[in-house]
């Protein structure tokens, strides 16, 4: 299974990458397989690759799920 995180991208660079924030994390990614993606759209990054758009709300949403789940935890060990 993979696992995508939503970002937003804040800087479009000439070389086909771009800055984006992963809720306040800042990562390099490539724009090579969505190169229609602009300033401020909110896209789903895996492997350093953004695969597709998705709206702000999604996004948010999906962020949160994330930080929660990386909140719990039962004597250092993740439920599963």
């Amino acid at each position: 299974m993979c696992l995508g995180i939503p970002g937003k991208i804040i800087k479009i660079k000439d070389n086909g990458t771009a800055d984006s924030d992963f809720g306040g994390l800042s990562k390099e990614i490539s724009l090579r397989l969505l190169p229609e993606a602009k300033v401020g759209d909110f896209v789903l990054i895996h492997a350093g690759f953004a695969l597709q758009k998705i709206d702000e709300t999604e996004a948010n949403e999906t962020l949160k799920i994330i930080k929660k789940l990386a909140e719990i935890q039962v004597d250092d060990e993740f439920i599963s």
